[in-house]
């Protein structure tokens, strides 16, 4: 029986990229054949993230001539501006001739797609060629249950103290600060708007998918699980963590090669000392009075870090660099996440709450300090704070956060009891996820039995 092709189209974003190719990798374990859809900026990130496998890559053309979005950009991290997101997103439909053009075309005919959720109009062509389409969140099973129950009017507000809650009817256990909540799925002033109309016709296009691919682990968020299968749908398929669908690099220590940021850690571990890793992606823009904090937060806990910085960082000129040299480091280069939280020295990562960095801190077994920006982060943080206890949060107002709290929470993870309670958590559930992907463990089995249902192949 021929194996099943199945095609994988990722938004333009490294946050929704990196896990759809990592997928690709568990698929071609699996004996599928797999082709990747992009456009010709991005083909070569593609290509080079997949050395040496037997996965395809098709490009097309990115839509030219769209207000306000340079000639040549073609993946929201090289926008100018985060407030061009939105017009980025929606000019995807135009891409969608080209799109048919290649299901209509691709050999071995397409067993069925994984697509972003924000590419949506992709369901209609799916339908038009009668090939299923299964949706990608680049969030976990909690995060998107909450915000399409609270999308949906599925909560009640109330006040708790002096601050004003969110309570999803759906989830009563679970209580949520209004500032944690995303004001698009609770403002009325959004209604109407681009975002509000592009984030609607998302959750309505993926309803009415054949299902839900997750990168994530039932052991992980069981109870949300079976909760969005009962009360929401489409079948969710957790089959992650995908990171580890790519073997861990072993190098050895102080290797003369290695970058000289890894070299620091290797001598920090061969000190016994524990680091404190800080990132908080390619997506997040930090304002300069938040950057302030958190220098005088690091400078005062005392714990050892390493931080990475997007740029150039002109707030870093005011010595803080020779101040801190002794325990700390400022990165300006590109790192490889993954390698750096499984080094043995880290031992703590200071993070925004995407959900890729999730899960590749659980596979890591290393404890989140929570520091959620936007979007879904502040869902992923109360998930990882409160549900499962494998990590804390930082405590902030109104988003902001000032270095004396960030001070005080780096030291409890690294240094004090709940620290030590959240490490022991997040080992056991790395340990979890490790199992969920090997042969007969959870998402190995789901992953198995969704190409089972659907891998056959369709005719020409």
């Amino acid at each position: 029986m021929a194996s099943p092709h199945i095609l994988l189209f990722p938004f333009m974003a490294k946050g929704h990229v990196i896990p759809l190719l990592q997928l690709a990798r568990l698929l071609l374990r699996h004996g599928a054949t797999v082709t990747v859809l992009t456009t010709p900026g991005n083909r070569s990130f593609i290509c080079n993230a997949l050395p040496s496998t037997a996965i395809s890559v098709v490009d097309i053309p990115f839509p030219e001539n769209i207000s306000g979005i340079p000639p040549g950009v073609e993946s929201t991290d090289k926008l100018p501006d985060i407030s061009l997101w939105v017009p980025f997103a929606v000019a995807t439909k135009l891409m969608q001739p080209q799109f048919e053009k290649v299901l209509e075309s691709l050999l071995p005919t397409v067993s069925f797609i994984i697509t972003d959720d924000f590419l949506s109009w992709t369901l209609d062509s799916a339908n038009k060629y009668g090939v299923p389409r299964f949706v990608f969140f680049a969030l976990g099973t909690f995060s998107i249950s909450l915000t399409i129950a609270i999308a949906r009017r599925r909560f009640v507000e109330e006040r708790e103290g002096s601050s004003e809650m969110v309570n999803a009817t759906d989830f009563p256990w679970i209580k949520i600060k209004r500032e944690d909540v995303d004001p698009l799925l609770i403002d009325p002033k959004f209604v109407g708007t681009d975002y509000h109309n592009f984030f609607s016709e998302n959750i309505e296009s993926s309803s009415r998918s054949q299902g839900v691919v997750m990168n994530s682990f039932s052991e992980f968020e069981a109870v949300y699980v079976d909760k969005w299968n009962s009360t929401f749908g489409p079948k969710m398929w957790c089959v992650g963590p995908f990171c580890l669908a790519e073997e861990k690099k072993v190098r050895p220590k102080n290797h003369p090669k290695a970058q000289a940021t890894i070299q620091w850690l290797d001598q920090m571990e061969e000190r016994g000392e524990r680091v404190l890793y800080v990132a908080f992606g390619t997506q997040i823009e930090i304002s300069p009075e938040q950057f302030e904090e958190i220098k005088t937060g690091l400078e005062k806990s005392d714990v050892n870090f390493f931080w990475v910085v997007r740029r150039n960082e002109s707030q870093l000129e005011d010595g803080f660099e020779e101040r801190v040299r002794k325990r700390g480091i400022v990165v300006r280069e590109w790192v490889d996440q993954r390698e750096i939280l499984e080094h043995g020295a880290v031992d703590g990562f200071l993070s925004q709450c995407g959900w890729t960095s999730v899960m590749e801190s659980i596979c890591a077994k290393v404890p989140i300090l929570a520091f959620p920006a936007m979007w879904h982060h502040p869902l992923n943080a109360i998930l990882l704070a409160e549900e499962l206890r494998v990590g804390l949060r930082v405590e902030s107002s109104d988003g902001f956060v000032r270095g004396e709290s960030l001070a005080a929470a780096a030291k409890v993870l690294m240094v004090g009891e709940m620290g030590k309670e959240v490490r022991k958590n997040a080992a056991e559930l790395g340990g979890a996820a490790v199992c969920a992907v090997e042969e007969g463990g959870s998402s190995w089995r789901s992953l198995k039995q969704l190409l089972s249902e659907f891998g056959q192949t369709r005719n020409a």
